[in-house]
């Protein structure tokens, strides 16, 4: 049986960015371990150093980023694409349209492993073994996991927990869903 919570905005937590350029707003977490978060990018600037995480990112409000680095840049400019990259990268945001929102998900890469997808309605995801949020970014969505429905305001999320081989189905709207696997040492 899965174990499913739903999550809103009283439940997130706000976290300064390691470089003090900003706050981050934690939807899930798990300590130094691994978090999935909403953050505003208001401003170009310097990300922070996450050296041993594995990052993953996608604009979901806004458009126009990019993320320029030592080996060239991080197309970031269209909504609801996800990237992959090292934390330790050294990273540096341009804005090209204004101000935009972002999903994140990062985690030691020593402990966990990532993945973020974008689910539009109709769309379906067998579950593997960990941990799954599947968060709302913007008019609201209704999933389906197993023979339960769960309507999800903008900004509220669905955790879920031992969901392995249970199907995910976005019914309306999008979701971008963040899973975390735990890795053996």
């Amino acid at each position: 049986m899965t174990d499913a919570r739903l999550l809103g905005p009283q439940d997130y937590r706000r976290t300064p960015w390691k470089n003090g350029g900003g706050v981050t707003t934690d939807i899930a977490h798990d300590g130094e371990i691994w978090r999935f978060s909403r953050t505003p990018i208001t401003a170009p600037g310097p990300f922070s150093d996450y050296a041993g995480f594995d990052r993953m990112q996608v604009l979901v409000g806004g458009r126009g980023l990019v993320l320029e680095t030592p080996d060239g840049e991080i197309d970031v400019r269209a909504p609801f694409r996800p990237v992959r990259f090292a934390g330790e990268l050294a990273i540096t945001s341009r804005l090209e349209a204004g101000p935009v929102a972002v999903l994140n998900l990062l985690g030691n890469r020593g402990r966990v492993a990532l993945d973020l997808v974008v689910l539009d309605a109709g769309a379906s995801r067998q579950l593997g073994a960990g941990l799954h949020v599947a968060y709302c970014p913007d008019d609201g969505a209704v999933v389906q996991v197993e023979d339960e429905r769960h309507a999800l305001a903008a900004d509220h999320a669905l955790r879920l927990e031992q969901a392995e081989g249970a199907v995910l189905t976005c019914k309306s709207g999008r979701i971008v869903m963040g899973s975390v696997t735990c890795v053996s040492r």
